[in-house]
């Protein structure tokens, strides 16, 4: 490590948790045996990587505090100062810094072999389910009403069929999250603690509190497709987090489209007003993109830009109803969506087409109908056996 960019990219990595044991080892001894030069990150560098740390619970926390503690002591002898007193308090600090990364990360690796590794959510699957705070799952069913329990058994909302309404007496003291996932072919809708009215699309996974807080943002996490109705409390924003895309909003109607298959995430605004902007920056009114109704507004997940175009909004809403609507869109990212829509599988021989593109609009059509259309319109030959379709 000879760059000072090469020891911040590797301490990141390390503070993060994504260092190799190779990695690793460097990270350590680096930090026993270098004299504190000026190669070392400053402490609002390492104040920024801290930042960055995963959310843990206080228990988490307590443990990580008595394994800094302990490293310290060790550590302490091992790094020493330079004599130059113009620079005595900048080194200490730093070097403090580094004790508490040292202790967070060696924390991190020692215990994170230790947690069970969350099972990845089968989308095809055909349950919908309701996962709490503490990873416990519920499964809904669509044909029958419920009661929704957290982890303790306290009552925190009602479903009836595919909605939840989740209640706004509760009395909590910390964010707790519930997060629900869609499977395809499946379409679900929320009503927040805040009155927020939320329908996700099939293939979504939404991450959000089970009652808003005072005094804190209204912010929940976005995989897939939603719909919202924001509930107007100019005192807390709302906050739609699309991996790293932020879309804030004090009350209005607009839709987000953020698929993993997708080059770009897409907020279409029917009423009222949004603004877009970075996930890892702050929101500012002045510098960043305030779209107005009926326009859409995309975020290049490649090079971070947004652009904006007029739009007929009824387009890219229409799923909420039932419709399905293509804009200028290769025939492999149709194929996935028509899976997700319809859970099905679809497989393409004609390479030909993969990446031609489409407008296309359907009603609350079948996937029998969809794939008709195609033929007639653009010559696709097709055969449909159960739920696998072979385009020849």
């Amino acid at each position: 490590m000879n760059s000072n960019s090469e020891i911040k990219s590797l301490l990141q990595k390390f503070v993060l948790n994504q260092c190799t044991p190779e990695e690793t080892n460097e990270v350590i001894a680096y930090y026993k045996k270098n004299q504190l030069t000026d190669d070392f990150p400053t402490v609002e560098d390492i104040q920024n990587l801290l930042s960055e740390m995963p959310q843990m619970d206080k228990k988490t926390a307590d443990d990580i505090f008595m394994n800094i503690l302990s490293a310290s002591k060790e550590q302490e002898s091992v790094i020493e100062l330079p004599e130059r007193k113009s620079n005595l308090r900048k080194y200490i600090s730093i070097a403090a810094s580094i004790v508490v990364l040292l202790g967070i990360g060696f924390f991190y690796k020692q215990n994170i072999s230790d947690k069970p590794l969350e099972k990845e959510f089968n989308f095809k699957s055909s349950d919908i389910v309701l996962q709490l705070e503490n990873g416990e799952t519920q499964i809904l069913s669509e044909q029958t009403s419920a009661q929704v329990k957290d982890a303790n058994g306290n009552i925190v909302g009602n479903q009836n069929g595919d909605k939840i309404v989740y209640e706004n007496s509760l009395d909590n003291e910390k964010l707790v999250y519930n997060t629900i996932k869609i499977p395809y072919g499946k379409k679900f809708r929320l009503q927040l603690s805040d009155g927020t009215f939320v329908h996700l699309n099939s293939g979504t996974t939404l991450k959000y509190p089970v009652k808003f807080i005072a005094g804190e943002n209204r912010q929940v996490f976005l995989n897939g497709e939603a719909f919202f109705d924001v509930a107007k409390d100019k005192k807390h924003p709302f906050i739609v987090n699309a991996d790293e895309l932020n879309v804030r909003v004090l009350g209005t109607h607009f839709n987000v489209s953020n698929y993993p298959e997708d080059a770009s995430t897409d907020v279409v605004l029917v009423e009222g007003s949004v603004g877009m902007y970075e996930s890892k920056t702050e929101f500012d009114a002045a510098k960043n993109t305030i779209l107005k109704p009926g326009f859409k507004g995309s975020f290049n997940k490649e090079n971070a830009k947004i652009s904006t175009k007029a739009v007929i909004t009824d387009i890219y809403t229409s799923w909420v109803n039932g419709g399905l609507t293509f804009r200028n869109m290769t025939f492999k990212n149709i194929i996935t969506k028509l899976e997700r829509r319809y859970n099905v599988t679809i497989v393409n021989k004609n390479e030909k087409l993969a990446n031609e593109k489409f407008n296309a609009s359907f009603g609350d059509e079948s996937i029998d109908k969809v794939m008709s259309y195609f033929n007639d319109i653009h010559g696709i030959n097709y055969t449909i056996k159960n739920d696998q379709i072979l385009i020849k």
